[in-house]
């Protein structure tokens, strides 16, 4: 689930020359300013709780809340809400839910909303028929939809782990001076979370109690300039929970990769850092896309422990389960702009959904752990 589907339909459907712009000039790496530069600034990766208010900026920028939902009766939810501004000439809110059924097939439902506001301290989002509150202590949101008839949302997810996030701001930054960046990424997590409640598909009610993660983005800047690729992993399991977050950017910024990962347990943050890595080992040619599909993925988390213990933490393996979707980004925009949009930025964006059991190895100091748990992965390619 990605800003990229509202971005390039709204964007590509009112001022293409804005989001198709031109090839970006070799900046080189230098431009790019890797959150790893500030990491000794939040020694601890500690999350406040301002951190967790929308940045709404007046400038290029796409910011999501997303919840990824491993249900106990065997779906999957995804919820995300999207809100987009293109050079203050276009703004707008997106309200997505995505349910994978245990059969294999799932339930898509993308609205734009209407008359959307933030409360005054851009904690908490409203719209017609929808509210996103974040309780006072910061620990709890309510989701409620009814955006569209056919995907009813009803939905309390609560942290029950440390939040993490690198740095003072969690922010990578983009330009050639560092005191006045032209664009940004931003992450934070809460890598576990407790839901209740329930989703209402075409009219089949879906109870959502079950355990995952969320995650808060900003992308200040055109997408297809900030990353050529993007890898995303979130591990459930009863004892640890573990994300990781890579993208990799074009030549223009030398094609630099920036990696925020995390392990924790319901106590305590085991590790983050920004020292991990993603590998896609095996590898097929989609003949659709034209894409190197992974079907073989590992994934490696190292750091340290808050008493300077050493971590490493790996989930390694063949995608054995056939994969959850193959999303086109632009399969929403009319098919002339779809031509002319890919053809001038020379992009080709899907994403890649897979779920299946795999098993975390995980060395804490002396001390090794082996946990069996489920993923749900992402890999994503544009251009």
């Amino acid at each position: 689930m990605s800003s990229w589907t509202s971005w390039i339909k709204d964007t590509a459907q009112s001022t293409l020359s804005v989001v198709a712009g031109t090839a970006e000039p070799i900046y080189g790496p230098e431009a790019l300013h890797s959150v790893a530069l500030q990491e000794d600034q939040n020694p601890k990766y500690e999350v406040k709780n301002e951190d967790l208010h929308w940045r709404v900026q007046n400038s290029t920028a796409a910011e999501t809340q997303t919840w990824y939902i491993q249900c106990n009766n065997g779906h999957y939810a995804i919820v995300q809400i999207i809100y987009t501004n293109v050079s203050n000439i276009h703004i707008t809110a997106q309200f997505n839910l995505k349910v994978f059924h245990p059969d294999g097939t799932f339930s898509w439902s993308t609205k734009p909303l209407s008359n959307y506001e933030f409360d005054e301290e851009k904690r908490s989002f409203y719209a017609d028929d929808l509210s996103i509150t974040l309780s006072e202590d910061y620990q709890t949101y309510n989701i409620k939809s009814v955006v569209d008839p056919d995907a009813l949302v009803d939905m309390k997810i609560t942290r029950v782990a440390p939040a993490f996030m690198v740095g003072k701001d969690g922010r990578t930054n983009y330009g050639t001076d560092p005191k006045n960046p032209w664009g940004c990424i931003r992450h934070l997590f809460w890598p576990r979370v407790m839901a209740e409640g329930a989703v209402v598909c075409k009219g089949q009610k879906i109870e959502t109690t079950g355990q995952g993660m969320f995650v808060m983005a900003l992308q200040g800047m055109k997408p297809h300039h900030a990353a050529a690729a993007w890898d995303f992993l979130t591990f459930q399991s009863p004892k640890y929970s573990a994300v990781m977050m890579q993208f990799k950017t074009p030549p223009s910024y030398g094609s630099s990769v920036v990696n925020v990962s995390g392990i924790t347990t319901p106590d305590s943050l085991v590790a983050a850092s920004t020292k991990g890595t993603v590998e896609h080992y095996e590898t097929k040619t989609d003949e659709v896309t034209e894409w190197p599909e992974p079907t073989a993925l590992r994934y490696t988390w190292r750091g340290k422990t808050q008493d300077g213990k050493d971590v490493e933490g790996v989930i390694e393996g063949k995608l054995d389960a056939p994969r959850k979707d193959r999303v086109d980004f632009l399969a929403e925009v009319p098919q002339i702009i779809k031509s002319i949009v890919g053809g001038v930025v020379g992009t080709k964006p899907f994403i890649y959904q897979y779920s299946q059991p795999m098993k975390l190895k995980l060395k804490i100091g002396d001390e090794t752990i082996e946990e069996e748990g489920t993923i749900f992965a992402e890999a994503t390619f544009i251009s």
